[in-house]
């Protein structure tokens, strides 16, 4: 009989941790939102300039630039009017214009669809 209480006792104990430790897993997949606003896109001006962070910039790449997150943290950019969104690397600052949270390489924009409306409301989250 000790024996038997001593089995169930021991699974109750597995099932307990196995149930905190999803919850602790089921917590961390929530992306965090950082910021929500207005994106826009470099102009091609720009292109093989020095970023903030010393690379040259390059309108192919998956980049961004952001006034305060720093360099090397990715985020996703998502247009919550059409449900797109992308990954990019903060490697520079900005935007520079009143309103805008986030300005994107020209790759980055095309993947949200918003290349001929040159800025689009965004949502800007955490990567998981």
């Amino acid at each position: 009989m000790a024996t038997r209480t001593r089995l169930i006792q021991t699974g109750a104990l597995v099932s307990l941790v196995g149930l905190l430790l999803v919850g602790k897993v089921a917590a961390h997949e929530t992306p965090e939102l950082i910021d929500q606003g207005i994106a826009s896109f470099y102009s091609d001006r720009f292109q093989g300039q020095t970023t903030a962070s010393g690379e040259p910039f390059d309108q192919q790449a998956l980049t961004a630039a952001h006034p305060s997150l720093p360099f090397g943290t990715e985020v996703v950019v998502t247009r919550p009017d059409n449900g797109r969104e992308v990954t990019v690397l903060i490697n520079d600052r900005g935007p520079f214009v009143q309103g805008r949270i986030i300005d994107l390489s020209k790759r980055a924009a095309r993947e949200l669809g918003m290349i001929n409306r040159g800025t689009a409301p965004v949502l800007v989250t955490s990567v998981q």
